[in-house]
């Protein structure tokens, strides 16, 4: 009998100020704590963070950066971090990338980890999904992992201080839940867990469709307001669940063009969300959606800072980088599990289709 296996984070905190709560979480969770993020986000946290595990007398150990690729030698490289120095508890701050590794290293050593996202780019904060990449950036596969994060930690007035291109990247991510869970999947015939996972993934959209400009404001501004908790509910809460909900199968174009585009050294370095989010236009170009349903969706992406054209995404593509992308994302799971046999030709069209369709919003 087959049993379907759901990992959900032990405790999450959302909202303005959530980070008044981490000293006692971690302190919950072990007594010799140390934090693990890319170097901008160790920066715009770590004062924070001393201050709150001193409140709770838990030793802070410093903070180790993130090589920047969640790759199975980083993730070996923090394991070992942590061993020798007899962590206890790992707070890993930064964007998905930095979250997956710090995850899955503390997945290989048995130390409860504390998620602190400091971007709001995907849902990593709360799956137990690491997506692993090779040495050079290019995308390797994603990896279950047998927990889920001890705590997440959302914090709204943190977040709101990011720079608007990773809400953005988040939103486009975000948008996926819906765009891609809808291509595949027979929506007349969902009951239970795919039922929950489809009302959370369209619950994802109409955030966004309803909030996405005002949290961008409010991101442009600094400042947290409703739209932003709103959006950020969807990026982490509704997003998360859909994702673990389907364990990760979920997927479909919009992540295979991401995937395609890791394989090319001009996109690679390109969030994630910013090139699922370009992704999802070529998904429903793909679907043969209508012209309106496309200028909607384009027109929803543009609102969100979202790429809808690839000069977007980078300058000087040319058509032999785009074969190499397509034919990347063709050799992926996440394209076989669109409905129908997808070929060359149909990626290229619809890449040409939303071309043609971005240009006509201003």
């Amino acid at each position: 009998m087959f049993t379907h296996r759901l990992v959900f984070p032990a405790s999450v905190l959302r909202g303005r100020g959530a980070i008044k709560h981490l000293g006692a979480m971690c302190g919950r969770l072990g007594q010799r704590a140390m934090l693990v993020g890319g170097q901008r986000a160790i920066a715009s946290v770590e004062a924070k963070v001393a201050d709150q595990l001193e409140q709770q007398m838990v030793s802070y150990l410093g903070s180790e950066i993130f090589g920047g690729v969640c790759c199975q030698e980083e993730i070996n490289r923090l394991a070992d971090v942590f061993r020798t120095q007899g962590v206890e508890v790992i707070i890993a701050t930064g964007g998905g990338k930095a979250l997956d590794t710090a995850k899955a290293a503390g997945v290989a050593c048995n130390i409860p980890v504390v998620t602190l996202p400091s971007i709001a780019g995907t849902c990593s904060a709360v799956t137990s999904l690491a997506f692993r990449y090779h040495q050079d950036g290019e995308f390797r596969d994603m990896m279950p992992l047998p927990c889920g994060p001890a705590a997440a930690v959302i914090d709204a007035d943190l977040l709101a201080t990011a720079p608007l291109q990773w809400l953005s990247a988040g939103i486009g991510d975000t948008l996926a839940k819906w765009y891609e869970y809808r291509a595949i999947s027979d929506l007349s015939q969902l009951t239970g867990l795919a039922g929950v996972a489809r009302t959370n993934s369209e619950l994802c959209y109409t955030l966004i469709e309803h909030f996405a400009a005002d949290a961008c404001f409010a991101v442009q501004d600094g400042k947290a307001n409703n739209a932003l908790e709103q959006v950020l509910d969807a990026i982490f809460l509704y997003a998360g669940l859909t994702s673990i909900m389907s364990n990760g199968a979920h997927t479909g174009a919009s992540h295979a063009l991401y995937e395609g585009f890791t394989a090319c050294p001009k996109t690679r370095h390109i969030a994630h969300g910013l090139l699922v989010g370009y992704g999802n236009l070529c998904l429903l170009a793909l679907e043969n959606r209508s012209d309106e349903e496309l200028l909607t969706a384009i027109a929803l992406a543009r609102a969100s800072a979202v790429p809808t054209q690839l000069a977007h995404i980078a300058t000087g593509l040319t058509e032999q980088d785009l074969a190499v992308i397509i034919d990347r994302s063709l050799s992926t799971p996440d394209m076989a599990n669109m409905p129908g046999d997808i070929t060359f030709e149909d990626v290229r069209r619809g890449i040409e289709r939303v071309e043609v369709l971005g240009a006509k919003i201003n």
